[in-house]
């Protein structure tokens, strides 16, 4: 069920970690153009990733014992506030960080919390996760690849698509059937964790519309694993998978995939001494500061242990809503001034957030997936 968001705010502790990543990114980013930094977290560097290990500026919620900064959730936010702010290149790590990792931790065994998250925290161990299947468009419940008992181990089959960097990743831990049939729905779902380098899976990047490759399809074909590969227990896979999504859905990276873009749209409002849109400013600016009042207001349901499933879709649709609608309102605004001149790098960030904006309400639950969970959560449904 659907309860109300209590607003919340950071601590004087954790927003002491503000200056400390500020100055790292500073050191980190500069010269970095306005349209790599518009990609951020769709912008893969995994050397930078494995700086920000170094630095200690990963796993921030995960325990030391596991190589974690034993934080809280608030932590990991000023964190990634900063980094998106910035627009630093992210993806490398990103997945990892926010949700693989804490899976490993809540539902895994010593031994693979011992393999992969101590890795994770130095930004060494990359993963993806292995949802979308063709034919199967926002039903996950109704997926086909299967994962096989064997007297080994288990052997997968299928094939997963829309795979966020399949093609430069480590690991998969993937949503697999491993019994049962279609027709049973959420059960017989389980997860687990495929080396992308074992043989029998094949990786294929997918091209955008501005010749990035960020997804990937991927093939499995007798593909073996071992026994250990099973995380938490078979059969629970949905369970597990749900709780996994509120950690994706309820971040401050569904608000601010857009923001460098705002940013440089206001500086150029303030260099050529414009005031006409202070209207559309101070808009846009509410919309935000009421979308990361959400956004913390969730992670304040995290620190508490809950798993608000309901209220981070609500801040996933109303947050991709808001970065779909900032590249066209600001569009709108620099063509009505068609003798002003925009620079080179502002154009250019435009016209990337403006090409790849219709995805943001595709990536981690389309809208209308979003919108059921909600209505189902207020007993509309």
């Amino acid at each position: 069920m659907f309860d109300t968001l209590t607003l919340a705010s950071l601590s004087p502790e954790d927003e002491a970690l503000r200056p400390q990543i500020r100055a790292f990114l500073s050191r980190h980013l500069d010269g970095l153009p306005l349209d790599r930094r518009a990609r951020s977290w769709q912008g893969f560097d995994a050397d930078f990733s494995r700086k920000l290990g170094a630095a200690g500026f990963l796993g921030q919620t995960l325990p030391k014992e596991y190589g974690g900064g034993e934080l809280g959730p608030f932590a990991r936010f000023v964190i990634v506030e900063e980094l998106l702010s910035a627009g630093a290149p992210v993806a490398a790590h990103w997945i990892a960080d926010r949700q693989s990792a804490p899976l490993i931790l809540n539902y895994g065994t010593e031994e693979q919390r011992r393999k992969y998250i101590p890795a994770i925290c130095r930004g060494e161990a990359l993963f993806c996760i292995g949802m979308s299947e063709p034919g199967s468009g926002s039903d996950l419940a109704s997926i086909r690849t299967r994962a096989d008992r064997t007297d080994k181990g288990w052997v997968v089959n299928g094939q997963k698509n829309w795979t966020t960097h399949a093609m430069h990743s480590d690991y998969m831990i993937a949503l697999l059937r491993t019994s049962g049939t279609i027709a049973d729905r959420q059960a017989g779902l389980s997860q687990l964790i495929i080396d992308l380098k074992a043989p029998g899976v094949t990786v294929r990047p997918i091209v955008d519309l501005n010749g990035d490759a960020h997804f990937a399809e991927v093939f499995f074909e007798n593909v073996e694993l071992g026994p250990d590969a099973l995380i938490g227990t078979e059969g629970e896979g949905w369970k597990q998978v749900t709780a996994e999504l509120a950690f994706e859905r309820s971040g401050p990276e569904r608000i601010y995939s857009s923001v460098v873009l705002l940013d440089a749209w206001i500086a150029h409002l303030q260099s050529v001494g414009r005031t006409d849109a202070h209207g559309l400013v101070g808009r846009l600016m509410t919309e935000l500061a009421a979308l990361r009042a959400m956004s913390i207001a969730c992670t304040a349901r995290l620190v508490l242990g809950e798993s608000p499933v309901v209220e981070a879709s609500i801040v996933k649709d109303r947050g991709t809503t808001f970065e779909q609608e900032l590249p066209m309102a600001i569009g709108d605004d620099l063509a009505a001034h068609p003798d002003e001149v925009v620079s080179d790098d502002l154009h250019r960030a435009l016209l990337y957030v403006t090409h790849i904006a219709p995805s943001f309400s595709l990536r981690g639950g389309t809208r209308e997936i979003l919108r059921g969970i909600i209505a189902r959560g207020m007993g509309l449904r």
